[in-house]
């Protein structure tokens, strides 16, 4: 079942004894990793960089859909924006519930994809009714001519405090992220209107209030300070380690 929706890919539940495996950690793996896989070895068309393996590390190439690894051998798996490219979405997440017991996952929202598509991105994704809808794009003529990528991916997360607070007080405005134990519920290509609305017409105020729930001022300033709060932490967290 999903657990909640984390704030970002560090604000994850793994302890320190769980053996912890990723999926597709590509040219970003996550440090909690032990075990990391990838399929693409030798071709970056799916990432924006080499394969790259921390220290203390081990890499096994291997395809997401039919995992090399026994039943629950991982106590943890983290899977951070590969679901969105995949062939088989249903073998890929099957394979996931299979050999890890809990885990999280990370992919680009509707949203997201509008504000900076990706070719090589298949799916359309966002979380309606505490299920992951996946639509493919093809079969909603989803438009790729415009690309805000370089506003929203590299100015703004950089220069705007304003932009940041947003990031982290709206985690799922550009991303879905979903922490889950056993499994969760997701649809591929679903054939209800109710779901379909979200990613073929304009969102109406019920939409919008269904996705991001209306909190009242005091609780919003209080997501505010959390999130100026975290914000001073990474920046003198980068500060320690750029100096080591």
């Amino acid at each position: 079942m999903k657990i909640r929706n984390p704030h970002s890919r560090f604000d994850i539940s793994a302890k320190k004894t769980d053996r912890v495996l990723e999926v597709g950690g590509g040219h970003n793996p996550h440090p909690r990793s032990n075990v990391v896989v990838d399929k693409y070895a030798d071709d970056n068309t799916h990432r924006s960089g080499d394969i790259k393996v921390l220290r203390n590390q081990e890499f096994i190439s291997a395809d997401g859909e039919h995992l090399p690894f026994e039943d629950k051998s991982f106590d943890y798996v983290i899977c951070n924006h590969v679901l969105e490219h995949v062939d088989n979405p249903h073998a890929f997440l099957q394979e996931q519930f299979r050999v890890a017991k809990r885990g999280y996952l990370e992919v680009p929202s509707l949203l997201g994809e509008h504000l900076y598509p990706k070719k090589s991105h298949r799916w359309v994704l966002l979380e309606i009714d505490n299920k992951l809808v996946m639509v493919d794009k093809d079969n909603i003529n989803f438009p790729q001519q415009f690309d805000f990528g370089e506003l929203f991916q590299a100015y703004l997360p950089k220069n705007s405090i304003g932009y940041k607070i947003m990031e982290r007080t709206h985690a799922n405005l550009h991303t879905v992220r979903i922490e889950w134990e056993g499994s969760f519920d997701y649809v591929i290509n679903p054939s209800e209107e109710t779901l379909l609305k979200y990613f073929r017409e304009p969102w109406s105020e019920n939409m919008v209030y269904q996705q991001f729930p209306k909190r009242s001022m005091g609780a919003e300033l209080i997501e505010a300070g959390k999130a100026f709060g975290d914000i001073c932490k990474s920046i003198v967290k980068s500060k320690v380690l750029k100096r080591h």
